[in-house]
């Protein structure tokens, strides 16, 4: 796998198709976003890491700031950034109850999900998916990204149900207005 690695070194995705960098999903306002696991542009520790790499693909502690007044919901979207394909790979999207200020460990898991909290579909599964990159690639970025929206997305007549959804459509399609967002990386290499 470390040749692998090397081969593909200098093919990553990059920022420019990330949930942030979509039109539709711009604000002016900014909201707060922290871990108690991680600082921003910290590595993640290997608990929050795929199992097949040694972690238990535990979703890390999340916390942020409250969202502005008429918040519908909360969006969260993780994205690889570094990921050798066109677009970064989604290694979680969830729908959050508004009135929730953290997230503990845990929290994302496809199976029991926290209270208020839905796990939608990712690239690779519902639920939470930890890094796991390939080995000898160099450091993987992992931006979570949150969004305070001004309507629920399963409230839009004639659309996809958000649990339905692949996750680039479902970012796509977003047409709510974003109240407010905020952003915090990890880092992961093997």
């Amino acid at each position: 796998m470390t040749l692998l690695g090397r081969i593909l070194h200098n093919r990553r995705a990059g920022e420019a198709h990330t949930a942030w960098n979509l039109p539709s999903l711009h604000s002016a306002e900014a909201l707060t976003l922290t871990s108690r696991d991680f600082g921003d542009g910290d590595p993640m520790p290997l608990e929050h890491c795929l199992k097949n790499i040694g972690g238990a693909n535990l979703s890390p502690h999340l916390a942020w700031t409250p969202p502005p007044a008429g918040t519908a919901q909360l969006l969260l979207v993780m994205e690889d950034i570094d990921v050798p394909l066109a677009k970064p790979a989604v290694h979680c999207v969830a729908l959050i109850d508004p009135a929730a200020r953290h997230l503990e460990p845990g929290a994302l898991d496809a199976r029991q999900p926290a209270a208020g909290v839905q796990v939608l579909r990712s690239t690779i599964g519902r639920g939470y998916h930890g890094p796991g990159p390939i080995k000898g690639h160099g450091p993987h970025h992992y931006v979570f990204q949150l969004f305070a929206l001004a309507t629920r997305l399963d409230s839009t007549p004639g659309t996809t149900r958000p649990d339905r959804a692949r996750p680039r459509a479902l970012l796509s399609a977003i047409t709510t207005p974003v109240l407010a967002r905020a952003r915090l990386t990890a880092t992961f290499e093997r």
